[in-house]
């Protein structure tokens, strides 16, 4: 089942405001849907593309007025598995984060274009858990 975002979600996710989601849907930068008259989705793979395009890596020892803690919710923008490894991008606001995990832990975190993840920073190692 193809992971589907509101637009509050969708804003929440990509950094920016509920308007600035309306915005783009109503230009055709951002598809959306309505199924049977109720409240505007995103697919996550679109989402995931916005998300891709719109954000340039910061420069080294630049960071916001926040701070992003340990833990960088974002959406998954591409996952590239093997036999054994799977590596997953997640785009978290400005940040992408790249984390290597056995392609079993990938799989049954169901980790597709398009889901919501958090990555989770401890040291030099990176833990991705679906919320």
């Amino acid at each position: 089942m193809a992971a589907t975002y509101r637009i509050a979600e969708a804003a929440a996710l990509l950094g920016v405001s509920d308007d600035t989601v309306r915005r783009w849907i109503d230009s055709g930068r951002l598809p959306a849907s309505r199924d049977g008259g109720g409240p505007a989705v995103v697919d996550g793979a679109d989402l995931a593309r916005v998300a891709a395009e719109m954000h340039e890596p910061p420069a080294p020892g630049v960071t916001r007025s926040s701070s992003a803690r340990n833990r960088l919710t974002g959406i998954v923008t591409r996952v590239v598995r093997d036999t054994v490894m799977a590596q997953v991008e997640i785009q978290a606001g400005p940040f992408r984060v790249v984390s290597l995990m056995s392609r079993e832990a990938a799989d049954e975190l169901g980790l597709e274009v398009g889901v919501r993840a958090v990555a989770t920073v401890k040291a030099t190692q990176v833990s991705v858990d679906v919320p």
